[in-house]
């Protein structure tokens, strides 16, 4: 099994907790590799990631991509995001030839069960396998060459074919993308992903990367908000929801944020005690924000429209901080 992280220091501990409670929970698991993307880690947070590593028995291998702007041979704007999640896209040219398969893990994800099944999801042809995220703005999928209907699919966890991958020359690809938009898209990778992959993702359950908002969704507005959602089973989302096996703690709501109630911040703070960061404290300076947050995940399961509503406002910001679609 090749798990694939990207990170920088600033994210160095969500990669220790993510990284510990992968191995935790997949124990039976007799070879797991991982490959980091150093986009700027230090000496020292290396080290304590090698600690994890040797508690489990487990090999990690350093990939230097400190050099990740020389990478890209365009300038870029990647908006409040650090460039380092601009690393996955060259993730058929740095892995090893022999890595065939591959799981890429955002660090802000906690997996709590084995990953046995998902490892071994058949990908119908297809050149990746991904969670959908139906609540992306209409304006974004559009922009992207995206129909209504279409799929748009979050790429914090992807099951990937790196065979298909390089023999589609997907590289060169989702660079020529990003270079004919100037450098500049409203989710970075993301969005490049979705374009050049469109038709090639198999949409996979949302066991595999459940986004904590998505527990205040009701599953007839998420299929209102786009109805190639509808491949997921109204079953399978509260499953999901009771019974997830990666955590993805994408959105504002993050648990080492002090004041967050998001109700799956238990997961983390479990791993975060298995790891040498455990002494750290949550961030603070944001309280108040945190409990606006959670008041909001309540009116959008009591009033859906409330949320679209916020949503198009962040969105209206967005574009005249230049961060536009």
């Amino acid at each position: 099994m090749n798990i694939v992280y990207a990170s920088n220091d600033n994210y160095a501990r969500h990669l220790g907790v993510s990284m510990c409670s992968l191995f935790d929970n997949n124990t039976r698991e007799r070879d797991i590799q991982v490959y980091i993307l150093d986009a700027g880690l230090t000496e020292e947070s290396r080290k304590k990631l090698d600690v994890i590593g040797r508690r489990y028995g487990r090999k990690l291998h350093y990939v230097d991509m400190t050099d990740l702007k020389e990478r890209i041979p365009f300038p870029v704007d990647t908006g409040r995001f650090d460039i380092s999640t601009l690393s996955r896209l060259f993730i058929g040219e740095i892995l090893p030839a022999d890595v065939k398969r591959a799981l890429y893990l955002d660090c802000d994800t906690v997996v709590i069960r084995r990953l046995k099944n998902m490892w071994e999801i058949d990908l119908d042809g297809n050149i990746a396998g991904a969670v959908q995220e139906p609540t992306i703005y209409p304006e974004v999928k559009e922009d992207i060459g995206l129909k209504k209907a279409d799929p748009y699919y979050n790429a914090g966890v992807l099951l990937i074919d790196l065979e298909k991958w390089r023999a589609e020359d997907t590289g060169r690809r989702l660079m020529e993308y990003y270079e004919s938009r100037g450098g500049k898209l409203f989710a970075n990778d993301q969005d490049a992903i979705n374009h050049v992959l469109k038709g090639r993702i198999r949409s996979i359950m949302p066991i595999y990367n459940f986004f904590p908002n998505y527990r205040y969704f009701h599953y007839k507005d998420l299929v209102n908000r786009s109805e190639a959602y509808a491949q997921i089973s109204k079953s399978e989302l509260h499953r999901a929801k009771h019974h997830p096996v990666i955590i993805h703690y994408m959105g504002d709501e993050r648990p080492w944020k002090a004041g967050n109630l998001n109700h799956y911040r238990r997961a983390y703070e479990i791993y975060l005690e298995k790891t040498p960061w455990k002494e750290a404290a949550k961030e603070k300076g944001q309280e108040l924000y945190m409990l606006a947050y959670h008041a909001m995940d309540y009116a959008t399961f009591l009033c859906p429209p409330v949320r679209r509503m916020i949503s198009r406002k962040y969105l209206e910001n967005s574009k005249k901080n230049g961060k536009g679609v």
